[in-house]
């Protein structure tokens, strides 16, 4: 009995060290922006541009797919991502999804062997297929188009967070906008100085919150979202 368990013991231990070590939780964005962003535009919708060294992210990941020949539908994203990882690292002419014009713009990719592993273009991939979607890209040129109808002023609210700490009719951490204009009614100075330098106590309902001061708004900047302010209240 004692020869038993001993034995079992054994090969219990020599399965566990034959077994491979689990795959590293890779973050396939991070990866993609360390190994590719340096040759692909990663934008979505992609900014086109004369001297790119290779085609946009988004361009790769839209048509790859295409080129897959998977008898069960299910299996076409997964042989798309089986292909990056192989071709990444051994690419050729002959495997090349890219058309003529393309292969004439961009060549054919170097070998990326030795700066990007095979569980890094697995992770790479995977994100590549998950980010770069029909779907991403519409709801992305939706929040475009949206924040393109905003005011100059909007616009620089949102550039420079101001909204993390004030709304235009409602109080957060600090007042609405809305309040800070009714207070600095034809006081368009005071809004710039407490935006260039910072406020401490100018409001009980803050609770004695700090203003920081943003020395990285320029003068034009300011002029805009302190007009913009003023003009919340009308």
């Amino acid at each position: 009995m004692i020869k038993l368990l001993l034995f079992t013991s054994l090969l219990l231990f020599f399965n566990a060290c034959d077994e491979k070590e689990p795959a590293k939780n890779l973050d396939g964005k991070i990866l993609t922006e360390q190994k590719c962003a340096s040759c692909h535009n990663l934008n979505m919708p992609p900014v086109i541009s004369d001297d790119e060294l290779a085609p946009p992210m988004m361009a790769v990941a839209f048509h790859m797919p295409d080129f897959m020949k998977p008898k069960d539908e299910s299996q076409r994203i997964p042989m798309a991502i089986e292909f990056v990882v192989d071709y990444v690292r051994n690419p050729a002419l002959e495997k090349s999804k890219c058309d003529k014009e393309s292969i004439k713009r961009y060549g054919v990719m170097p070998s990326q062997k030795e700066k990007v592993s095979q569980d890094e273009l697995q992770a790479i991939a995977t994100y590549m297929f998950n980010h770069y979607t029909q779907e991403n890209l519409s709801k992305i040129q939706k929040d475009i188009a949206a924040f393109n109808a905003l005011t100059p002023g909007e616009k620089l609210a949102l550039k420079h967070k101001c909204l993390g700490c004030h709304k235009v009719n409602k109080k957060i951490v600090g007042p609405s906008f809305v309040d800070i204009a009714k207070k600095y009614k034809g006081s368009k100075n005071k809004i710039i100085q407490a935006i260039k330098n910072g406020s401490k106590n100018s409001w009980k309902s803050s609770n004695g919150a700090v203003m920081p001061p943003f020395k990285q708004i320029n003068e034009e900047e300011l002029e805009v979202l302190s007009d913009w302010i003023l003009k919340s209240n009308s």
